[in-house]
């Protein structure tokens, strides 16, 4: 974290400094290539492979490509681990981000080669590429601010709006390129999409000269003592509350995560998509969820910022319970869609524009607030080692999504959603009863910031 007198010397822009926007464009470009891509990697694995397909894929059984799905996704972020390690003990956080973004131009540039050695080599980069990045990125957002800095919160937000550009266009524009001109073009477009991402970082290096140094080259008697001295029981206090909000993590994101898999299954194969007589493209309904965090990610902020001002709770631990009990009762509508599918034959798309919404505000209440939550709490020493473990619990949810839309094959949509918002609204509740004990034990971390 910077002092306030290097933070006084920054460039700001709009009230913040520059380098959040460099930081902005690069996560909103490799978010762009991730979310491209995902939004049309399962929708690849199933499509149909003969000789009279116009846009062949690999012709896989559904419950084969979710189980990839899932795989893929976790270890995505559960190499968000290593990479946080890399940064606190070789790199720093700032080179890790460039090897980072290197990486992930060459795994999706390979994903365009229409080989199955170069579909499994362009997802292994990109995994390693998102570990690299990921974590450490996000470190760097919350030190461009001093301790106490009141500006941090919204400064994430304004980080996590970035993120929802990206994959709001690529949902439209890699979504429409693969399920249009063909799949590997989709993903070839992906990888253009993060060579940007890339560029435009490294041009902005001269507004990040004073955040992700690797603290290990610190010369100083400080950052000496910043590697080599125990962790005090403050600390060891905020991390366990750290590891425990790290459970909302996996409940919320092992529902969230149906989004790329079985609801994007859903809206191709059981959604009516006529629109005034064309077809609206399966993926598209994935941009919804980037398009309102776009519209409603400043008018919750502004809520949650007018609580505390009244002195109403506003913890970040209750914004993520609450998070996670409104996206949980997205799921409800989700049943509804599957019930209309089985009386009528199909389900209206609106079913799907009221579920993202749900989640929608359910993730603007605990996805930024979690990473701002982190580096309020978490050791300077252990900053990017904590965000990737995070990132790791975001992976084990997006696997544990994946189980659960394979289990949809043999237990049916209507059960899965059904058992999907029950299950998040009663755990929510459940942890609210705890919220105040956990609250204790990080030591008033946010009274100060």
């Amino acid at each position: 974290m910077i002092n306030a007198d290097t933070l006084n010397s920054q460039k700001q822009i709009f009230g913040h400094p520059a380098g959040l926007y460099v930081l902005f464009f690069t996560e909103m470009w490799e978010r762009f290539s991730y979310y491209g891509m995902r939004a049309i990697l399962v929708l690849y694995l199933v499509a149909e492979s003969t000789p009279d397909t116009i846009n062949p894929g690999l012709n896989w059984e559904t419950g084969a490509a979710l189980s990839l799905y899932g795989t893929y996704t976790m270890l995505v972020y559960v190499a968000s681990i290593p990479g946080g390690w890399i940064a606190d003990n070789i790199l720093g956080q700032k080179k890790s981000v460039l090897y980072g973004g290197i990486l992930l131009v060459l795994g999706h540039s390979i994903l365009a080669v229409e080989e199955m050695w170069a579909f499994y080599t362009g997802l292994g980069l990109i995994i390693a590429g998102v570990g690299m990045l990921k974590p450490n990125i996000s470190s760097m957002v919350g030190g461009l601010y001093a301790q106490g800095d009141v500006r941090r919160d919204k400064g994430f937000i304004i980080f996590y709006i970035g993120i929802n550009v990206g994959a709001f266009l690529s949902s439209l524009i890699v979504g429409y390129v693969g399920e249009t001109y063909g799949w590997h073009y989709g993903f070839g477009l992906a990888g253009i999409g993060m060579a940007l991402g890339l560029a435009q970082y490294l041009y902005g290096q001269k507004y990040l000269r004073q955040v992700g140094d690797f603290i290990g080259d610190n010369k100083s008697e400080e950052g000496k003592d910043v590697l080599k001295k125990p962790l005090t029981s403050i600390e060891k206090d905020r991390l366990v509350v750290l590891f425990l909000s790290f459970i909302l993590v996996i409940v919320f994101w092992g529902a969230f995560e149906q989004a790329g898999g079985l609801m994007n299954i859903y809206a191709s194969e059981k959604t009516d998509r006529l629109f005034m007589g064309w077809l609206v493209p399966a993926s598209w309904f994935q941009s919804l969820n980037a398009m309102f965090i776009i519209c409603l990610g400043t008018g919750v902020a502004g809520y949650w910022a007018k609580r505390k001002l009244k002195n109403q709770l506003s913890s970040s631990l209750f914004k993520m319970i609450i998070g996670l009990i409104i996206m949980g009762t997205g799921f409800f509508f989700m049943s509804a869609a599957s019930t209309q599918y089985e009386t009528q034959g199909s389900s209206a798309m609106y079913w799907l524009v009221l579920a993202y919404l749900f989640h929608t505000i359910g993730e603007l209440c605990i996805s930024p607030v979690a990473l701002s939550f982190i580096t309020k709490l978490a050791p300077l020493k252990y900053a990017s080692l904590t965000m990737g473990v995070y990132f790791a619990m975001t992976g084990f949810g997006n696997k544990l999504a994946g189980i659960l839309g394979e289990a949809s094959q043999s237990m049916g949509e209507f059960t899965i959603f059904t058992g999907i918002a029950i299950f998040c609204v009663v755990f929510g509740c459940l942890v609210l009863l705890f919220r105040t004990k956990l609250e204790k034990l990080t030591h008033g971390a946010e009274d100060d910031n």
